[in-house]
């Protein structure tokens, strides 16, 4: 037998939904029909990927590892078949929140003057890697420190910190604030793409309290209801103005490294210009953490 690609959609619905059941609804198919492809799989390939000894399915850390790179395959294969029937390959850029900050629409605009031939297509995906390592997107404006393997950055620039604050809070209307004043009050982290942890606290002064949120949408309504504070870089103040939000500069919070990432792989061909229209727009940054691909036109 020989592994197809319908070995990795269905290995794929299974890792999304964590259920045979659910698995064999969104393919439409039958049970043993999602429990046999994947057992074939597995033996094609002479690893475990699910752990079926509980009531719940898991995926094993084997499973963990190749869910990324069946993603990257399946969404490979599919975009192969849509340029058959378009001229244009869209270029996909993705970022998990405020995208460049002030500069998202000069680096649009310069884009579609200077290669109108390749669409540039900005996707918010609140993912850390915001869909870069599942093979969502060609390249991902991302910040903070990005781990995940395969991946290769270049920075462009930093950003400040400051903090979020309900517009009718006492230190609103601060014109700067240290991170310890803050210490008493409940953080809103965002555990999904955010930057911030309690790490950014001294150990002798780090906030009790604090929510999970998922999102900057739902860290925004968290702040905004009243329900906590929160800290975020200065692009999020410039892209989401609130009239019942503040932002007020930290004065001993360090900056946050914004990068561009790509993978190691063969990709877009035209990621190479957008590297370089992201540094002449955004600003040079420290350099690359890989070996940058060579530029091409």
């Amino acid at each position: 037998m020989s592994i197809e690609l319908r070995h990795f959609r269905c290995f794929l619905a299974i890792a999304d939904t964590l259920s045979i059941t659910r698995a064999a609804e969104r393919l439409h198919l039958t049970q043993p029909a999602v429990s046999r492809t994947l057992r074939q799989l597995e033996q094609e390939m002479g690893i475990h990927l699910v752990d079926r000894s509980t009531h719940h399915l898991a995926l094993t850390p084997d499973g963990l590892s190749f869910r990324d790179r069946a993603a990257i395959a399946v969404t490979a294969f599919d975009r192969a078949l849509g340029h058959a029937h378009h001229t244009a390959w869209p270029l996909r850029l993705g970022h998990a929140w405020s995208a460049a900050g002030t500069d998202t629409t000069a680096l649009l605009r310069r884009w579609h003057e200077e290669h109108p031939e390749t669409p540039l297509e900005l996707l918010r995906i609140d993912d850390r890697t915001a869909g870069l390592a599942r093979g969502d997107v060609d390249a991902a404006l991302l910040r903070g420190e990005v781990r995940a393997p395969g991946l290769i950055t270049e920075q462009l620039t930093t950003e400040p910190r400051v903090a979020g604050l309900p517009a009718d809070d006492p230190l609103a209307h601060r014109t700067a604030l240290s991170l310890t004043e803050l210490t008493g009050r409940t953080i809103a982290l965002n555990t999904v793409s955010g930057t911030t942890t309690l790490d950014l606290w001294p150990a002798s002064a780090r906030p009790s309290s604090t929510i999970t949120i998922g999102n900057t949408d739902d860290w925004l309504a968290a702040i905004t209801g009243g329900r906590a504070v929160g800290v975020t870089t200065s692009a999020t103040a410039e892209m989401h103005p609130h009239p019942s939000m503040a932002y007020v500069p930290l004065t001993d919070a360090p900056a946050v490294p914004v990068v561009i990432a790509w993978r190691d792989s063969t990709g877009h061909p035209r990621i190479p210009d957008l590297i370089a229209l992201a540094h002449e727009v955004m600003g040079r940054g420290t350099g690359s953490t890989g070996g940058a691909p060579p530029r091409t036109r």
